[in-house]
């Protein structure tokens, strides 16, 4: 490069927008979306290590997406090819296709293609971007404000990874302002004073858009006049002008148009007239087409409302006239008329009901229409059509018990009233009429065909599977539970403790797809049996494993991963055997983010099944009948056993002392089945050392060798190969830790 062409290409830089000049260019000065970009995190992973996918970045404008993309082209030793799909086509594609083509061949190097705005390429474009990217040519990264679920084409979003990037908060655009006054780049060398009531104009008229904050900065900088002391001093004042009027993310054909429009109906539905009249708002200011808004809250009086207020409907093509009519500005007042009382109205979705008489029209067989209720017009002499119709105007209150539906179908539900406003009243009167139409039915004055209907062995069938998959249902439920409990995002990080075979981990997984999860276990054959198992997802997708006794967590995870904060944790039968719970859960605090969740299932030991309760001690001489009870009591009052010398409050207790709150406890009996094979009760009467709280060690501190070789044989007679009821009480501990 000679004197001239460094001249103009230092001149050109100056010239740059601010915004421009600021982009950073490694990890470390990228400001925001710690959500997918915080330490541990997947995606920060695959940069660091350079080993990307074809990824796609979906967010609002001035949120990073396209600084993101350039922070990776100076990250990665691949090539990197950028082109927009606003100004690029198809030939544009080829031309880097091309290029791709001939580094992998000649230098084997991979190349990566940013699309800015990948969502305005029409089918076409995207469709000769595909084999370029399954047959690895080129890794894709896109840059969308749109939602790629919609905008880019199925195959090509299959091979890709989507990361959300959401708006930037109050806290991250304060830091780009600061970053803009002191970077060589920007106004370190001019003395700029930006007064605080000034940025925090600036900060909230931005809206979340790093853009828009520094394009307003620059203009106020570049237009105020420095004063006697050659300073640039950013008031209020300045400020409001350079920035007047928050711009909203409004597209009319776009994400944002449907987000909003969906935000006021599920307002109206859940009858929070606030809201409603707050998306109302955002909808009108954007310049929303009325008619659009009248034509759903029609829709919504009907789908939401119905019978539970006949009204709604009325008011909301009343409104629509009357906007019609009058128009706007005045035509607000009837536009915040309607959305007010479908707001305020008793809610029913009965008329829901349709679909389901439209599904069983789909599936069942055509029925005929019965013979009572045909037209008697045209048959009645030879056929008989018509004939037996009851006429409800000739009964009291004009209403007969008869058949309506076809035969095959008598007795099928399709609406249900809902307990709402008018319609509870005429649910009650719906109910009844179905209870006389339903006793005529079986008396005989309907369809005799229904009495032919024998029902199968229901308590037959459920028995079998139930002793077939009442542990494996029970666990599938279980995992339901604690997983919904922790109201995982994406891109969270997440500790299973005692991951045992992986129950929770597997599933925590595919929840959190940008985030991460780590399997903590105490024994070592499990933690192989894990990272087998883990061995043949893709590196960066694998989750970590730890392994050590629980109460050493804090060293394991100060050892593999200081610096990460889980956003949730997780785990099933981990605390319960600990001798020192209080630590372990001021552990799993000091590890925790703020605001973190915790879900844990933890089995009750001391309220376990008494085995004595299911054999017959008859036989037994009265003592030893009365010495087996206590000494079975024994184990569940042995203050020495941490596994059971714990209640549910207790661990309540040290979560508050640890800085978690929210604490949610529920202690559940479960009533199940359990199969009692000899090695199982081999392994209970099985001494293990006389160091081990074992059954046979506690039922030998209250029996002799002789008295205890006679209740085994009891057992094994009783208790051997046999399914028997079995109960346990586990505990369910749902908390959240304490904003910091």
């Amino acid at each position: 490069m000679d004197l001239f062409d460094a001249g103009l290409e230092a001149r050109q830089q100056r010239e740059q927008p601010l915004a421009a000049r600021l982009r950073p260019r490694t990890l470390d000065e990228y400001v925001g979306q710690d959500h997918i970009l915080g330490p541990g995190r997947l995606l920060r992973r695959a940069i660091q290590a350079d080993q990307l996918s074809s990824l796609i970045f979906y967010g609002p404008p001035g949120t990073g997406k396209t600084t993101l993309a350039a922070v990776i082209a100076n990250t990665t030793s691949s090539h990197f090819i950028s082109i927009n799909a606003v100004l690029a086509g198809v030939g544009d594609i080829r031309k880097a296709i091309d290029e791709a083509q001939e580094r992998r061949k000649l230098h084997v190097q991979r190349t990566i293609l940013f699309v800015d705005e990948v969502h305005r390429f029409n089918k076409a474009q995207q469709d000769a971007l595909l084999p370029w990217v399954e047959n690895g040519t080129v890794i894709l990264i896109g840059a969308t404000t749109e939602n790629p679920y919609f905008s880019v084409n199925r195959p090509l979003l299959s091979r890709s990874r989507v990361f959300q990037l959401k708006a930037l908060d109050a806290n991250d655009l304060r830091r780009i302002a600061q970053q803009a006054l002191t970077a060589d780049h920007g106004y370190a060398l001019i003395k700029v004073v930006l007064q605080d009531d000034a940025i925090e104009h600036l900060v909230n008229v931005a809206n979340g858009d790093a853009r828009a904050l520094l394009n307003a900065l620059e203009l106020a900088v570049e237009t105020t006049t420095a004063d006697t002391q050659g300073r640039i001093v950013i008031d209020l004042a300045v400020a409001e002008e350079s920035i007047q009027q928050r711009a909203l993310l409004y597209d009319k054909e776009g994400d944002y148009h449907f987000d909003t429009i969906s935000a006021f109906i599920k307002s109206m539905r859940g009858s929070d007239p606030d809201a409603t009249l707050y998306w109302l708002a955002r909808m009108v200011y954007a310049g929303e087409d009325p008619q659009f808004i009248f034509r759903r809250m029609i829709i919504f009086a009907s789908e939401d409302i119905g019978l539970a207020d006949p009204n709604a409907l009325q008011v909301a093509m009343d409104s629509a006239a009357a906007f019609d009519r009058i128009g706007l500005p005045e035509g607000r007042f009837p536009l915040a008329h309607a959305a007010l009382y479908l707001a305020t109205a008793n809610k029913s979705n009965s008329t829901m009901a349709f679909f389901d008489a439209l599904a069983a029209v789909e599936k069942e067989q055509e029925a005929e229409v019965p013979n009572h209720l045909k037209d008697a017009s045209r048959d009645s002499e030879g056929f008989g059509h018509g004939a037996n119709y009851l006429y409800p105007h000739a009964f009291r209150e004009h209403w007969v018990a008869q058949q309506y539906l076809p035969s095959s179908l008598q007795g099928r539900v399709f609406y249900e009233p809902s307990d709402q406003g008018r319609e509870k009243q005429l649910g009650d009167q719906v109910k009844r009429r179905r209870e006389l139409q339903l006793a005529a039915m079986v008396e005989g004055q309907s369809s005799p065909e229904v009495l032919s209907f024998s029902p199968p062995d229901k308590a037959r069938d459920q028995w079998l599977q139930r002793a077939a998959g009442e542990h494996s249902a029970h666990l599938k439920k279980l995992r339901q539970r604690l997983l919904d409990a922790l109201h995982l995002e994406r891109h969270h990080l997440v500790l299973d403790l005692n991951a045992g075979t992986g129950l929770l981990s597997w599933e925590a997984m595919r929840r959190v797809p940008e985030g991460g999860t780590w399997m903590h276990t105490a024994d070592k054959s499990s933690s192989i049996a894990l990272s087998e198992i883990a061995a043949h997802l893709p590196e960066l997708e694998r989750p970590a494993v730890i392994q050590g006794p629980l109460e050493h967590l804090d060293a394991l995870l100060q050892e593999a991963a200081p610096d990460i904060r889980f956003d949730a944790i997780c785990g099933r039968h981990a605390l319960g055997g600990l001798a020192d719970k209080q630590s372990t859960i001021r552990h799993l605090a000091i590890h925790s983010a703020p605001s973190a969740r915790i879900a844990l299932s933890e089995t009750l030991s001391r309220r376990a099944q008494r085995l004595h309760q299911l054999v017959e001690l008859t036989s037994l001489p009265a003592d030893l009948r009365q010495r087996l009870v206590d000494a079975e009591e024994a184990i569940y009052a042995d203050a020495s056993n941490p596994q059971v010398s714990w209640e549910a409050d207790e661990l309540a207790d040290f979560f508050v002392a640890a800085g978690f709150a929210d604490i949610d406890l529920h202690c559940e009996e479960q009533h199940g089945q359990r199969h009692i094979n000899p090695p199982q009760l081999a392994h209970w009467f099985d001494p293990g050392g006389e160091k081990r709280h074992t059954y046979a060690n506690y039922l030998g501190q209250h029996l002799d060798d002789d008295e205890l070789h006679l209740v085994r044989r009891l057992f094994e007679k009783e208790l051997a190969n046999k399914t028997l009821p079995w109960s346990s009480t586990h505990v369910l501990i749902f908390a959240r830790r304490a904003d910091k």
